[in-house]
């Protein structure tokens, strides 16, 4: 009985260590995979706030999103995110404040403040394109940390569309820390996110 338990727990974390490896490696390498294509729409995931000041991994993703729509003057940008606990605004608000201050044109920004997961950013942003253009089937670029453009790209592919990424840094102090949480919320999604 105690071999059974022994061999059990052995086959346990080989199919835990072996599914980690696995995982790592895909979000790692879409995590370098910059698709700077020309799109009409790319799409900001939120992050959190500390009050209305973006994280250190929001401000990566709003940098990376800046330049991107400085070079490409013809796309849109949806920022989305809801407001969560210890935030003063949504982060689709903070977004399109930071966008608009560092001269991004007010009216190619398009907020998405209802969602609280990735799987709504993605859901209800591109509910939001639809709106302002019911015949679009856009290409969109996705701009987030590279740890997280992994699951965001197999999110957006779920919902229909065919998603590009462009990696934003992801803060040195919160590494380790965003390379763990996202192999469990990897897992997640692919059982749960419909």
């Amino acid at each position: 009985m105690k071999q059974n338990i022994i061999k059990w727990f052995i086959f346990l974390v080989m199919v835990f260590l072996l599914s980690f490896v696995l995982i790592l490696g895909l979000i790692l390498f879409e995590g370098k995979n910059s698709e700077n294509l020309e799109v009409d729409y790319i799409i900001v995931l939120g992050a959190r706030l500390y009050g209305d000041v973006p994280s250190p991994s929001l401000a990566e993703r709003l940098k990376t999103a800046c330049a991107y729509l400085k070079e490409h003057e013809n796309a849109s940008v949806v920022v989305s995110g809801g407001q969560g606990p210890g935030e003063t605004i949504t982060e689709a608000e903070a977004m399109k404040r930071y966008l608009s201050n560092k001269g991004i044109d007010e009216n190619r920004i398009i907020r998405e403040d209802q969602s609280t997961s990735t799987f709504e950013n993605l859901r209800f942003s591109l509910t939001k394109i639809q709106e302002i253009d019911p015949n679009a089937n856009p290409e969109i670029i996705i701009v987030s940390n590279d740890f997280h453009l992994f699951r965001a790209k197999m999110l957006a592919r779920r919902l229909g569309v065919k998603p590009y990424g462009l990696p934003a840094k992801t803060p040195p102090t919160s590494m380790l820390k965003s390379y763990l949480r996202e192999y469990f919320a990897v897992l997640k999604s692919f059982l749960l996110d419909r």
